[in-house]
Formats: C-alpha cells, sequence, structure tokens
C-alpha cells in the first residue's frame, strides 16, 4: 500500500535563481554575456583569487602540525583579531580600549543574520528598518523574516547620473525614531563635513542604531583605509553600532564565505555582555564557524609580506578596473554615442551604473544577447579585450535605436 508523503503540499519554489541568470543560461546564442556576476572577474573570464591565497592556502594544506579540532563558538580569535585591525587600523583607540570585538560568521549573510536575531530581542523598541546603498541588497529578507518591517533605497540618483548623499540624509530625517538604519555601499558619496555632522545629529537624537555593511574593503579605491573612511569615522564618534564584514570578494575566496559581525559598544563590560548574548544564538545558527578561509585570511594579515603582496594584488585588480571604465567611456565617446559617460569613471568598486533606460536594457538583452539587470548596474570586470568592442557598439546601438524609435 502506497504511503502519502509529508511533503505532497509542499510547491516548487520558482526562483531558486534570479530570472536573468536564469533566462542567460538558457540562451543558446554562441556569444551571449553576462555583466551581472556578484565575484570580480580576470581578464580571461574567470573569478579572480589573489595570487597570496593560492600560495598560503596550499602551504596550510601541507601544515602536519594544524589541528582540525572545532573552532570556539565564537571563531578563531586570531582571525577576528586581525580583521579588527584591518576594519578599524592596528592602532585605532577603540581597538586598545577594548570597545569593538567581533564574530566569525557564516556565509554573506551571516553577520546580517546573527545580528538581526539578537536586535530583535535587545532593541525592543526598534520595528522598522530602514536599508540604503547603491544597489537593492539580498539581505532585507534577514530582517523580514525576523519580524522587522523593512524599507528599501538606493542612493544612485538615475536623473543625474551621479551618487547623491542627500537622499541619505533625508531618509535618516525621515525615519521614525528607535529604528536601525542599514548602511550598506555608499564609498561613492562625496560627504562635507557639515553634511557628515547632520548625519550623526540626526542619527544621535533619534537614537538610530547603525547597521554597516563592509562588503569588499579595498576593492572600491584600492586603499583599505579609504574603503571603511565612514566606520572609522564613527566609532572614533563614540558610536555604538554593528557591522558586516566580508572577507570573501577581497581575498576572491567566494566559496568559502566567511566574514565577521562587527559590534562597537561604548565600554569593555557592554562588549562583553553583547558578545556573551551573541554566542546564545551562534549556539543555534551554526554552532562552530569552519576554519579553512579565517586559516587563510589570518595567515596573511598577520604576515607583513605577505599582506603586502595581498595589498599590491588589491591595487592591481581596481588600476584594472579603473582602466576598463576608461576604455569603455572612451570608446562610446569614439562611436559619438549621445550622452555624456563621465558617470561610469566617476564610479567606483567592480561594479557600476551605465545609466541605460529600460528599453535600451531591453534591446541588449533580445537583439545582442548582453544580459544586464533593469538597474544597469553591472559588472566591469566581466569587460574585457576580447568583448569591450562588441559592448561598446551594442550600447551605441541600442541608444540610437531606441532614441529612433
Amino acid at each position: 500500500m502506497p504511503t502519502l508523503s509529508v511533503f505532497m503540499d509542499v510547491p516548487m519554489m520558482h526562483k531558486l535563481e534570479g530570472t536573468l541568470l536564469k533566462t542567460y543560461k538558457q540562451d543558446d546564442y554562441p556569444d551571449k554575456m553576462f555583466l551581472a556576476y556578484k565575484v570580480c572577474m580576470t581578464n580571461e573570464g574567470q573569478p579572480w583569487v589573489s595570487l597570496v591565497v593560492d600560495k598560503t592556502r596550499l602551504q596550510i594544506a601541507q601544515d602536519p602540525s594544524l589541528n582540525y579540532e572545532y573552532l570556539p563558538m565564537i571563531g578563531m580569535k586570531s582571525f577576528i583579531q586581525a580583521s579588527l585591525e584591518l576594519l578599524f587600523g592596528k592602532h585605532s583607540q577603540a581597538i586598545v580600549e577594548n570597545r569593538v570585538g567581533g564574530v566569525h560568521t557564516v556565509g554573506d549573510s551571516g553577520a546580517f543574520q546573527l545580528g538581526a536575531q539578537f536586535l530583535k530581542t535587545w532593541l525592543r523598541d526598534a520595528q522598522v528598518v530602514c536599508m540604503i546603498s547603491t544597489q537593492k541588497e539580498p539581505y532585507g529578507i534577514v530582517f523580514q523574516d525576523v519580524g522587522f518591517t523593512v524599507y528599501e533605497y538606493c542612493i544612485w540618483d538615475p536623473k543625474h547620473l551621479c551618487m547623491d548623499s542627500n537622499i541619505l540624509l533625508d531618509v535618516v530625517e525621515q525615519m521614525p525614531h528607535d529604528c536601525i538604519l542599514v548602511i550598506g555601499n555608499i564609498s561613492d558619496c562625496k560627504w562635507t563635513q557639515s553634511q557628515l555632522a547632520k548625519l550623526m545629529l540626526t542619527i544621535k537624537n533619534k537614537r538610530i542604531f547603525p547597521f554597516f555593511d563592509i562588503s569588499s574593503q579595498g576593492l572600491s579605491t584600492g586603499d583599505l583605509q579609504e574603503d571603511a573612511e565612514i566606520l572609522q569615522y564613527f566609532v572614533s564618534q563614540g558610536f555604538e553600532f554593528f557591522c558586516s564584514q566580508s572577507l570573501s570578494k577581497n581575498f576572491g575566496i567566494y566559496d568559502e564565505g566567511l566574514g565577521m559581525l562587527v559590534v562597537a559598544t561604548l565600554n569593555n563590560q557592554h562588549l562583553l555582555c553583547v558578545l556573551s548574548q551573541l554566542m546564545n544564538y551562534t549556539q543555534a545558527l551554526w554552532l562552530n564557524p569552519p576554519a579553512r578561509g579565517a586559516r587563510i585570511i589570518t595567515s596573511i594579515l598577520c604576515n607583513p609580506a605577505l599582506q603586502g603582496e595581498w595589498k599590491q594584488s588589491l591595487k592591481e585588480v581596481v588600476e584594472n578596473i579603473m582602466l576598463i571604465k576608461e576604455k569603455v567611456k572612451e570608446k562610446l565617446r569614439l562611436l559619438g554615442t549621445p550622452g555624456s559617460w563621465d558617470h561610469i569613471t566617476e564610479q567606483t568598486g567592480t561594479h557600476g551604473y551605465l545609466g541605460l533606460s529600460h528599453q535600451q536594457v531591453e534591446y541588449l538583452i533580445k537583439k545582442k544577447h548582453i544580459y544586464m539587470p533593469k538597474s544597469t548596474r553591472i559588472n566591469f570586470t566581466c569587460i574585457n579585450a576580447s568583448n569591450i568592442d562588441y559592448i561598446t557598439q551594442s550600447i551605441n546601438e541600442a541608444i540610437l535605436f531606441t532614441k529612433n524609435s
């Protein structure tokens, strides 16, 4: 007699992967292109990995003295210390005063998962999360799942083709008291001292709790300190906050998916209490974090020679990205493509906006088999010597076609 399954009423989830990527994979055109990969790519079209990472991974694999015991719930302590020094600077006053700490987390959203669980319990008046970034971030669902109402805002101004810091100021001014502000990638915002002062004052007066996302430190400008400048400014002003620090992209170990939930408090006693409560949540979420990625990163950051090699590899990647953007802009200019393209080179990091219309994006996907999001925020490292001419000519063609239609 056949047994009825307890899963018989569970439907298939249709959005296991992005619909854009799914459409791309179903396209049988031989020269199709996908410009929306999350990871940094090489000129050969492969995920970028810092050479020093490959060397360090091999050394660790051949080390007979390694202990493969479970890590503590808080994670690898040397990894946590090295990551904090990377974020705040080795001689940071906050580190000296023991008022910043961290928990070794799992996956790109692990820090948000852990932080959201804690905040839902201990920030009892907080019901709303406002997320602001250069793009739609994937971790809004993390806050929704624990019961927060989530609002998302983008600081990219499609009309003027620039990042607008005033959008962040306006959002903060309109936010309710006692809520959470998730600050994503805003590295291209140009802040004046008066704007920063206004932002700090509003956050303080409204008792807003900041939650930062530092996902690719060093890959925006090539300068590790500059990429974490706003975070360092907040901690120097005595703010308490959380920060999701991802270390997968800037080392090129995407498959390890590791990072930290960074905690900044007023003093060491508060820090110890928060960390002790976070341990309670890690016990339910993942108990013990994996060690391999943390070993690789710690080995590099704690060795001056290896750290120097890694920093140099970041600079080379950023220089290559800047060169790609310059070439795209110049080729569009030589083709006589309508409009100004200065916004391409004014944006930092691997990803940036092209500033095309939805109709132009549709033309590129259907007629030229070039796949990108409707927002036109593409991964510029997907462009290389073998495809740049086709891409720029196709953009020019799409603009001229939509202009004449």
